[in-house]
């Protein structure tokens, strides 16, 4: 079905039969359980009709990582790299279904994976389209993800902040506005310290940007000046002729001339006859 056909009948079903077997392993989990986890249902979310079969999809995910919490980094890590790029609809469902698994996670599992999952996320929330943006905004009205957030503030503000606060000023929508101003509130409750040095080190960079873009346009001019001023380059500049085009010219070839002079129109055959 992956790699080959794509038809998707019965995957739904199938997989909401497989849920209530996850649910019964016994504990530990054997090996080809875990393989079969890694190898054939995370590959399922490359499929462009995820939408079929993804709840009964997320379910049986969350039903491992309940049963053995350390299979999360490879989890989330597959998640993000089937992540979609060009397809929103499907991204709200990897959004939706890494919050799942996010309710369930275990603190210690959460520090591993948190740096690319917050990174991904910042894409999510600088995204044009709204529902994007909204989804992975709504992170932060659930306690349970704040409280993992709170708890490691120092890596997750600076990974968030940049994307937070241009779009709290550019995203075109007003909804995302209001969601975004929610999060840098949070932020700043949980800890004022950081978000003022968060705050500082943006202004920084874009400073530096600034000053960057100031540079480069002056040695634009420079180079331009030194153009100008250059006495080769005036008079090689004066020396330019107009650019005429030339007509292209066809090589003679005397038999052909010698026939297009003896050659009588049908007109001049037809009038020395009637004479």
């Amino acid at each position: 079905f992956i790699y080959e056909t794509e038809h998707h009948n019965g995957i739904a079903e199938l997989l909401e039969i497989l849920g209530s077997i996850i649910n019964g392993f016994a504990l530990p989990l054997k090996e080809e359980h875990k393989i079969f986890l890694l190898k054939v249902l995370l590959p399922l979310h490359k499929v462009k009709s995820l939408s079929v079969y993804h709840p009964q999809l997320a379910y049986c995910v969350v039903q491992f990582l309940e049963k053995d919490s350390t299979l999360t980094e490879p989890v989330v890590m597959a998640l993000l790299k089937y992540w979609p790029k060009t397809h929103s609809p499907k991204e709200v469902m990897f959004l939706n279904e890494l919050e799942e698994i996010l309710d369930v996670i275990e603190p210690s599992e959460f520090v591993k994976v948190m740096e690319p999952l917050f990174r991904q996320l910042a894409k999510c929330v600088s995204s044009p389209h709204f529902q994007v943006a909204e989804r992975a905004l709504y992170y932060w009205n659930n306690e349970y993800i704040m409280s993992l957030i709170s708890d490691n503030a120092a890596k997750i503000l600076p990974i968030m902040f940049p994307s937070l606060y241009r779009n709290s000023k550019t995203h075109w929508n007003k909804t995302i506005h209001g969601l975004i101003y929610n999060a840098l509130k949070l932020f700043m409750e949980m800890n004022q310290k950081l978000f003022d040095d968060c705050t500082q080190q943006f202004k920084a960079e874009k400073l530096k940007e600034k000053l960057k873009m100031k540079e480069r346009e002056e040695a634009w001019v420079k180079i331009e000046n030194l153009a100008k001023s250059n006495p080769q380059g005036q008079t090689e500049q004066k020396r330019e002729r107009p650019i005429v085009r030339r007509k292209s010219e066809l090589p003679q070839d005397i038999y052909t001339m010698k026939a297009l002079e003896s050659h009588c129109r049908a007109e001049d055959l037809l009038s020395h006859d009637g004479h």
